[in-house]
């Protein structure tokens, strides 16, 4: 058994045993009666969590964490544990601002996006049309050139940095990189493989400034912090409120303060400055539909784009989409990103389907806000996903549709329509496994959509049934058919 599989056992039966008070230091707000907040399964996976998160704090020596738990317009749960401020005993709050480092990349992917939709760039152009100076030294004799989706997809090939700024903290200007530039050369081809790189991005802030003529800070606070209500976010800023940034935990438990450091010329991959709650407001957005026009800062072609997953690491696990990340955790997908900066190191992911999202904000590089962001999921999250109000079934189960279970054939092949607890679904007679058979959902008029995890076949189209005389003669499905049987 894993390591993993262990612990979501562990939690699993702490849930059903443990009743905890919060601790004192736990910072957050009382939640209203009859709201989703206040759920009583919610509130003891809040109380199961801060237990946790409290062990963490204690057995690890962390300074602080800041936690939310957000359901499609609802920030359901925020939370403080720990101290902003060790010394001066300054409590950690989800209203505490951190430097949230490659989130930035998400918001510079959005830019580019938003100027797609205005017409502006299209995501095959290469991004020496924009920049004339970008001539990057080719892996090999016969790559092609990089394109701007390339930047957004982490499949340009390029180098992952343009200087040793993450130890020297001292970043590059705009002038900088493109000096520094002429001397990198690509790891890889362009669109051989998925590798990460903050240059990349660096460099799509930079194609952002050149097309609208804005410098990067401005454009995002205008067409994106402001529109979205996030008024505690800012690029590159040494604003109150900052959390302490703690350096690693040495040996004798002592942690050194580091200093402000200004992203410069990288900040659209890594400069912004936020919190829980206006993050929050951004995962929001993401489970927003609609056109593009006020806190609508994207119409929902251009999300659901971002959110297809254009490149894979080796292991499946993880991959990109366009600014934004994948993980696979407990086999479904989260959307978000990441961030490590000096002193704090941040994760944020989401649920699409389930239109639930989670933010872990962290005051110290040895965190690891990946594993605090599952724990969360695992907990807070999960109670959520099942509390949160069903979706509106757009059309009900009709008893009489148990006419259309049966057998059906064609020269291709044969199908079983079978009931199973007011659904129908389709599966192979000939196949060796009968786990996951496709289903047969509602579109009215007697009309289903066959749907399954994959997209083979016919998935996605449209199955009707043909009667004569009130007995079914006929299934199409999609633009073929099979006759019926028995």
């Amino acid at each position: 058994m894993t390591s993993r599989r262990q612990s979501l056992i562990g939690t699993a039966f702490l849930f059903t045993l443990l009743a905890v008070t919060p601790n004192a230091q736990a910072q957050g707000v009382a939640p209203t009666p009859g709201t989703l907040a206040a759920n009583p399964d919610i509130l003891a996976a809040e109380r199961l969590f801060s237990a946790w998160m409290e062990g963490q704090l204690a057995y690890r020596g962390l300074p602080g964490v800041a936690v939310g738990v957000v359901y499609d317009q609802q920030l359901v749960w925020s939370q403080g544990f720990g101290f902003a401020d060790v010394k001066n005993r300054v409590p950690m709050t989800p209203q505490v601002k951190f430097r949230i480092a490659s989130h930035s990349k998400m918001f510079a992917a959005i830019a580019i996006m938003q100027l797609r939709e205005e017409g502006k760039i299209r995501l095959d152009d290469p991004v020496e049309k924009f920049l004339p100076w970008f001539k990057a030294k080719p892996a090999g004799d016969d790559d092609g050139v990089i394109t701007i989706e390339q930047l957004l997809s982490h499949t340009s090939g390029l180098q992952r940095e343009a200087g040793d700024h993450w130890t020297s903290y001292n970043f590059p200007s705009e002038e900088e990189i493109k000096r520094l530039y002429s001397d990198r050369q690509a790891a890889f081809a362009p669109n051989v493989r998925w590798k990460y790189s903050n240059l990349a991005f660096a460099v799509a802030g930079l194609v952002v400034e050149q097309i609208t003529g804005q410098k990067w800070a401005a454009y995002v606070q205008q067409q994106m912090f402001t529109p979205l209500g996030m008024s505690a976010t800012s690029v590159d800023q040494n604003v109150s409120g900052l959390t302490v940034p703690y350096m690693r935990r040495m040996p004798d438990g002592s942690r050194d303060v580091l200093p402000f450091v200004d992203a410069r010329g990288m900040a659209a991959a890594t400069g912004m400055t936020s919190n829980v709650d206006d993050l929050a407001k951004f995962v929001s957005a993401q489970f927003r539909r609609g056109p593009r026009g006020g806190a609508q800062i994207l119409s929902t072609g251009s999300w659901r784009e971002m959110h297809r997953v254009r490149a894979v690491d080796e292991t499946w696990q993880s991959g990109s989409g366009l600014g934004f990340d994948f993980n696979r955790i407990e086999n479904r997908t989260w959307v978000g990103h990441g961030g490590g900066y000096p002193g704090n190191t941040t994760q944020t992911l989401f649920q699409v389907n389930d239109k639930v999202g989670v933010i872990v904000l962290t005051n110290t590089n040895d965190a690891n806000p990946s594993q605090i962001a599952e724990q969360l999921i695992a907990t807070v999250g999960a109670a959520v996903s099942k509390a949160a109000p069903a979706r509106a079934q757009t059309v009900a189960w009709d008893p009489t549709w148990a006419r259309f279970a049966g057998w059906y054939r064609s020269a291709m092949g044969d199908s079983r329509i079978v009931l199973l607890n007011e659904k129908l679904v389709m599966m192979s007679p000939t196949s060796t496994t009968v786990g996951t058979p496709s289903t047969l959902d509602p579109l009215g008029g007697g009309r289903f959509r066959l749907m399954a995890p994959g997209g083979g076949g016919a998935i996605g189209e449209v199955v009707r049934f043909v009667e004569e005389n009130g007995v079914v003669t006929r299934m199409y499905v999609g633009d073929g058919y099979q006759t019926r049987l028995r």
